[in-house]
C-alpha cells in the first residue's frame, strides 16, 4: 500500500488543524485561503461566499498584494468560471482558465492567470462557499492528486465554516440577552432612583414654610440623586453602545470608550496603548469587556479620581491593565463575604479567551486589574 510522504502528510495536518482553532467567520476564511495556497503550492488562491443577489458577500484572496486588490475593483459577480465553481459537484481543473468557453475575462489590474483548480465548499446542499486556486509553482499545472487534496480540505473547511458562523449566531444571542440585561438593570436603577428623587422632593417642598433648614437639607439630598441617577443612566447607555470591534479595532475602542468616560465622570481616565495592532476577535472582544466592567466598577464604586488603561504588548500577545487610586479592597474579605464586584464574570471572559486575569487590591491603595491574553 503507497502512503504519502511524511512531510506530505505533516503539511496536510498542519493545514487542517489551522482551520479548526479558529472561531470567526473571517478568520475561518482567511485561514483556508492561506492553508490551501500553501499546501497545494499555487500563486494565487481566493475563496468566494455568494450572497443572495448574484455576487459575493465575501472574497478572501492570497498571493495578490492589499494595493493590486484595491486596483482590481468591485468584488466579483457569480458568473462564468466562478458561478460554475458553486453550482458543480467535484473539482474543475483547467490547464489554461483563458481558454474555457466560460471564461469572460478579468479587470486590467487583474494578475495573469492560466492553470486553474476550484471547487465549492458544501454543507449538505447548502454552498458555503467556492475555493479557487492558480497558476501552480511547479511546472505541469495542478493534478488529479491536486483535486482530491483540494476535496479534503474543502470538506474540513465546511465543517469549520459551519462552527464558525454557529459560534458567531450564539455570540450575537448572549450580546442579545447582555442587552437585555443592561435594559433591566437600567430600568430597576433609575426608577429606584427617579422615585426616591420624587419622595425626597416632595418632603423639601412640605418642610419650606415650616424648617426651612430641613428644606435645604432635603435640596441637597434631591441634588445628589439626581446626580446619582444621572451617572448610572451614562454609565448604562456607555455600555449598551455598539463595540465597533470590526471596524475599528481594539485600540481605537478602547480610546474611544474612555474619551467618554473621561468627558462623563468626575475623575480623570486615561487611555494608552503601546505597541498593540490586530489581535484574534474572541480575545479583542474579551478584552473589551473587561475593560469596561474594571472601569464600571472603579467608576462607581472605589471614589478614584483618575483611572489609567494601558493596552501594551506582551510577547506575542497583548496584556491590558486597569489601574485605579480609588479606596481599594480586600479581595480574601469579598470572596468570604461572597460578592465578586464582577471578577467571577471577567475571570470567565479571560478564560474563555485563553487568557488568564491577575487583581491587585488592597484597602486604601486602589485596585489593579490586569488581563493577559496570547495573541495568534
Amino acid at each position: 500500500m503507497d502512503h504519502a510522504p511524511r512531510s506530505g502528510l505533516a503539511a496536510v495536518s498542519t493545514a487542517l488543524l489551522a482551520m479548526s482553532r479558529r472561531l470567526e467567520v473571517r478568520d475561518v476564511l482567511r485561514t483556508i485561503v492561506i492553508e490551501a495556497r500553501a499546501l497545494l503550492g499555487a500563486r494565487y488562491a481566493a475563496l468566494g461566499v455568494p450572497d443572495d443577489h448574484g455576487g459575493f458577500a465575501q472574497f478572501v484572496v492570497d498571493g495578490i498584494s492589499e494595493e493590486q486588490w484595491r486596483r482590481i475593483g468591485p468584488l466579483p459577480r457569480q458568473h462564468g468560471i466562478l458561478a460554475a465553481m458553486l453550482h458543480q459537484e467535484g473539482a474543475e481543473r483547467l490547464a489554461d482558465v483563458r481558454k474555457d468557453p466560460r471564461f469572460e475575462g478579468w479587470p486590467a489590474a487583474h494578475p495573469e492567470m492560466a492553470d486553474f483548480l476550484g471547487r465549492p465548499i458544501r454543507d449538505g446542499e447548502e454552498t458555503l462557499g467556492a475555493l479557487f486556486l492558480a497558476n501552480k509553482h511547479a511546472p505541469g499545472g495542478f493534478t488529479e492528486e491536486d483535486g482530491e487534496l483540494l476535496g479534503l480540505l474543502a470538506q474540513h473547511a465546511a465543517i469549520a465554516l459551519t462552527n464558525a458562523r454557529l459560534y458567531e449566531r450564539s455570540r450575537e444571542l448572549t450580546i442579545a440577552e447582555e442587552r437585555s440585561r443592561l435594559a433591566h438593570e437600567l430600568h430597576d436603577a433609575v426608577s429606584q432612583k427617579l422615585f426616591s428623587l420624587r419622595l425626597t422632593a416632595q418632603a423639601a417642598a412640605a418642610l419650606v414654610d415650616r424648617d426651612p433648614a430641613r428644606a435645604k437639607d432635603e435640596l441637597h439630598q434631591v441634588a445628589a440623586l439626581a446626580a446619582e441617577a444621572a451617572d448610572e443612566l451614562r454609565a448604562a447607555v456607555t455600555e449598551l453602545r455598539p463595540a465597533g470591534l470590526d471596524e475599528d479595532g481594539l485600540a481605537a475602542t478602547l480610546r474611544g470608550h474612555v474619551r467618554v468616560l473621561d468627558r462623563a465622570q468626575a475623575a480623570r481616565v486615561t487611555f494608552t496603548c503601546d505597541g498593540v495592532r490586530a489581535l484574534p476577535a474572541a480575545q479583542e472582544e474579551a478584552l473589551l469587556r473587561v475593560a469596561q466592567e474594571a472601569l464600571h466598577n472603579a467608576l462607581r464604586h472605589s471614589g478614584a479620581d483618575r483611572v489609567d488603561v494601558v493596552l501594551a504588548r506582551r510577547g506575542t500577545g497583548a496584556v491590558l491593565t486597569v489601574a485605579d487610586n480609588g479606596s481599594g479592597f480586600d479581595p480574601a474579605a469579598v470572596r468570604a463575604a461572597g460578592r465578586h464586584l464582577g471578577l467571577v464574570s471577567m475571570r470567565d471572559r479571560a478564560a474563555g479567551a485563553g487568557g488568564r486575569l491577575t487583581v491587585h487590591s488592597a484597602p486604601a491603595v486602589g485596585t489593579t486589574i490586569e488581563m493577559e491574553v496570547p495573541g495568534g
